[in-house]
């Protein structure tokens, strides 16, 4: 391996999953930003996957509630 493929295969990535009610089904303005339910942060894509599956599930009945994944890095 050189160098940068093993610079790159220990590098590590960062998600959050977060939401709350958004003001358009079609959109992603929060309405209340500062009230958003933060469900953790992750450091792998399929784990951030199960939380916002689990997080959106409990939501399923709300059109109103959106559910994210964001990769911080």
């Amino acid at each position: 391996m050189t160098d940068t493929a093993t610079a790159n295969a220990t590098k590590k990535e960062l998600f959050v999953v977060f939401g709350g009610r958004v003001t358009d089904t079609r959109g992603r303005d929060f309405v209340d930003p500062g009230n958003m339910d933060v469900r953790g942060f992750f450091e792998s894509h399929d784990a951030a996957m199960g939380a916002w599956r689990a997080a959106s599930q409990s939501k399923v009945d709300d059109a109103f509630t959106k559910y994210v994944i964001v990769r911080l890095w």
